[in-house]
């Protein structure tokens, strides 16, 4: 009976070298294809200021030339028709304890306790023509800002509406929004620390809404605020 030969490796180095090679790609194949897929950086999330806020375009501040507050209409309108003005239908949201002036169904705030957004402060309000004052309606993005970083090009009903949003209306103490006037992030924040990411969050849900621009010192105000709070959304109303 004849012997069977045995496989012949002779000679063959670099046969099996090749044999070697071949059989390390595959394994090296099958491991990358079960190898955990490297992590990938989060992607952006919706509702994050931080998100919205690089929405916004950046420009220069545009003149003031042509503002007043007629070009956002009578102020505090009754915008959403339900019998009040705005600027009552904001005391009623923003106050507790309330008393409605008699014969007004409910509309006009006679008196009300004010828990200050912008200093933290408890504030009694008592209507009247020097007593009001002691509480006033802040708009969070003031109408000389808007209108220089993009709101002259609204229509006019597009401003009276941002004028009476209450996405951009706050009851406040009234002397910090007289310090504030028509500034920007860049130049006046809050006095309470803990509220100022909502209130730069705020501002930018109101230039997103209306499709306003922040100036660059604006814009890195807003960022150095909201770096210590990251998780901070845009309100929705």
């Amino acid at each position: 009976m004849g012997h069977l030969a045995k496989p012949s490796f002779r000679g063959n180095d670099s046969e099996m070298s090749r044999w070697e090679i071949w059989i390390a790609t595959c394994v090296a194949a099958a491991l990358v294809g079960i190898a955990p897929a490297t992590a990938k950086a989060a992607d952006p999330q919706p509702g994050l200021a931080t998100t919205v806020l690089e929405t916004l375009s950046v420009k220069g501040r545009a003149p003031k030339t042509g503002y007043s507050r007629d070009q956002f209409g009578q102020a505090w309108a009754d915008v959403d028709h339900n019998g009040c003005d705005t600027r009552n239908d904001i005391l009623k949201r923003d106050l507790i304890e309330i008393m409605y002036k008699t014969g007004t169904k409910n509309c006009v705030v006679a008196t009300g306790t004010l828990m200050d957004r912008y200093s933290g402060e408890t504030i009694n309000f008592v209507r009247g023509n020097i007593t009001s004052m002691e509480v006033q309606i802040d708009h969070v993005v003031a109408l000389s800002n808007a209108w220089q970083t993009g709101a002259f090009k609204l229509t006019a009903d597009q401003r009276k509406a941002l004028a009476n949003d209450p996405m951009n209306l706050f009851a406040v103490k009234g002397s910090l929004n007289q310090q504030k006037s028509d500034a920007d992030a860049a130049t006046w924040l809050p006095p309470l620390k803990s509220f100022r990411c909502k209130y730069v969050a705020q501002q930018i849900a109101v230039k997103a809404k209306y499709s306003l621009w922040v100036v660059p010192p604006e814009k890195a105000a807003m960022v150095a605020i909201l770096a210590k709070c990251p998780t901070q959304k845009v309100p929705v109303s």
